[in-house]
């Protein structure tokens, strides 16, 4: 007489009914399944990881290209015609796509780890494929608008490649527990064999990745050079408006030595501070003169210019988010400011005893001071009473005309064309300073400037290599930077890579060895456990879970009808926590 007992007792999976019903829409137990995944669900899977790597590019570039945000909205204003924040629609969008597409992907990987079949729930099919498409249009985007700042990626690895590498010797580690039980628990085949070859070769290439590496934080600190002096560009713009006398002063209060301003030549002969074309986005012109808004700086007058305000833009607008730091005593002077002349902001770097960097915009051709531009500006130096040594010159033409002042350029030169042309510094673009020129120039006793630099692991590297003054909007951030953010030997460096590599590798094996340990105990246990009818139905090819279950039911069902003695012992579906008939009995 056999007692009546449920054939199936389930066990509660509430971590595999929260992953499957998120990630598929799957929340029953029935829903689920244990077959190989189709192709067409691989085909997302890879899709989702491409999404996931391509956010995580864009989500990088956008960190590292802080250091010129300025710089962006500048030229998103030169097409729009419109001055607005550009960068933070674009922070906001890539973050919430990023989580999103690392929370799928790691359920996905959820799935894998847990044996369950992949199959993405159709809503995020479309989800996924939203925010790749426009992750593609965001990277066109900047491309066609901003595509030098591409180059910054590079740099910024000369500071954050050895941290890199350390995140991708954990990440490629700990992919190896997938990899083992993905080519250890499944039957041999030539995908699993490349599969493996693939992770290897991975594997690998971050193990010797180190070697590519160039660091110039990775030093003897005795070999550091001083650091390198701050030149406040067009003041501090993002404590007060720019190329102001209130922004001028913020600069030299966190400790510029040198000031750097953009000139341009009135119609009267006045040099005035105008980094823009127009007056349109740093003053009151479209009030004051609405019909010239458009109108070239330069064809103003100087009592048109003066009669212009220069800061209250600052305030309405918060360009940097900053007004809010403000005390009410320097929001009323900031509202108050005027166009400063260069007379105004030489004598500032007079009594301040520093030095200051003008980069002179030449009027254009049928500007009455066109021949006379570089002569108006020599007076106002003289005028202000500053020595011209400590006067430094950019401009592009009449060069040779220019004498008594320091004299830059704005291009990269060799050392010989420099000596033909005399010029003894430079100024250059932090993306054209590449280390090893930086060691040539220094080499050769020429001076050099690099612009912008607004962040403290950009100061910090170009303070490894050596360079002896950068220009930066953010004087206030560079203060903060007494010391490189981080400084190592390399026997130092070297010990840490070969440590992480060894214990990585330790672990990968360690992985692997368990994995396939694990995989032969579990089938010899199946063995000793199951009667020749499971082994008949284990032995049934490429059947789907489903198929194999109703087997095993008909099996019970007519084993219960024959009577089953009660030393026979039957096991129900172990690998999915269902209940094992024993002696007449269901003991979980």
């Amino acid at each position: 007489m056999v007692k009546h007992q449920p054939l199936q007792v389930y066990e509660k999976q509430v971590f595999v009914s929260f992953v499957t019903g998120i990630y598929g829409c799957r929340w029953k137990r029935y829903q689920r399944s244990q077959d190989n995944s189709s192709r067409w669900e691989c085909t997302w899977f890879v899709i989702l990881c491409s999404s996931f790597l391509l956010l995580l590019f864009w989500a990088y570039f956008w960190l590292v290209a802080q250091n010129d945000f300025n710089e962006f909205n500048w030229l998103v204003y030169n097409r729009s015609g419109e001055w607005r924040d550009e960068t933070i629609p674009i922070l906001a969008s890539t973050t919430v796509g990023f989580s999103y597409i690392t929370f799928l992907l790691i359920l996905a990987l959820f799935h894998i780890s847990l044996g369950q079949q992949l199959n993405l729930y159709w809503v995020h099919k479309i989800g996924v494929l939203a925010t790749l498409l426009t992750t593609i249009s965001g990277v066109i985007s900047v491309d066609d608008i901003w595509g030098d700042e591409w180059d910054i990626l590079l740099l910024s690895l000369q500071s954050t490649a050895p941290f890199l590498h350390i995140g991708a010797l954990v990440t490629v580690t700990a992919i190896s527990w997938l990899v083992a039980g993905y080519v250890v628990r499944r039957e041999r085949s030539n995908f699993q064999l490349m599969m493996l070859l693939i992770y290897m070769v991975i594997l690998l290439a971050v193990y010797l990745a180190p070697l590519t590496f160039t660091c110039p934080c990775i030093m003897d600190r005795h070999s550091l050079r001083p650091r390198p002096d701050i030149i406040g560009r067009r003041g501090a713009p993002m404590l007060a408006p720019e190329n102001t006398m209130v922004s001028f002063n913020r600069a030299l209060q966190y400790g510029t030595s040198s000031l750097e301003a953009d000139v341009t030549i009135s119609v009267d002969g006045v040099p005035f501070l105008m980094r823009d074309r127009t007056l349109k986005r740093t003053t009151d012109v479209r009030k004051v003169f609405p019909v010239r808004q458009y109108d070239d700086a330069s064809f103003f007058n100087w009592t048109e210019i003066r009669s212009l305000n220069a800061g209250q833009w600052f305030l309405e607008s918060d360009p940097y988010w900053t007004v809010g730091t403000l005390t009410a005593r320097d929001r009323s002077r900031i509202g108050n400011q005027t166009v400063c002349s260069l007379v105004e902001m030489l004598r500032l770097a007079a009594r301040a005893n520093g030095s200051a960097l003008l980069n002179v915009r030449r009027p254009p051709p049928e500007h009455p001071r066109y021949r006379s531009w570089f002569m108006d500006t020599l007076w106002a130096v003289q005028k202000a009473g500053i020595t011209q040594k400590r006067v430094t010159w950019t401009p592009d033409t009449d060069r040779g005309r220019v004498r008594g002042l320091p004299q830059t350029a704005n291009e990269k030169l060799s050392v010989e064309e420099m000596r033909q042309r005399g010029i003894t510094s430079l100024t250059l673009h932090y993306s054209k300073a590449s280390h090893k020129d930086l060691q040539e120039y220094l080499a050769n006793n020429v001076s050099v400037t690099v612009y912008p630099v607004n962040e403290g692991w950009l100061y910090s590297i170009l303070w490894c290599s050596g360079v002896p003054s950068v220009s930066s909007d953010a004087p206030q951030v560079l203060r903060k930077v007494p010391y490189p953010i981080w400084l190592m030997s390399r026997n130092a460096y070297d010990f840490i890579w070969i440590t992480s590599d060894l214990v990585s590798f330790a672990v990968v094996v360690g992985i692997f060895s368990f994995q396939n340990y694990h995989m032969i105990r579990w089938r010899m246990r199946g063995m000793q456990s199951y009667n020749p009818e499971q082994i008949m139905l284990s032995a049934v090819a490429r059947r789907s879970s489903r198929e194999v279950n109703i087997m095993k039911e008909k099996l019970i069902f007519s084993e219960l009808n024959n009577g089953l003695s009660s030393t026979e012992e039957l096991c129900l579906y172990p690998e999915n926590g269902y209940a094992t008939y024993s002696h007449g009995e269901l003991s979980h």
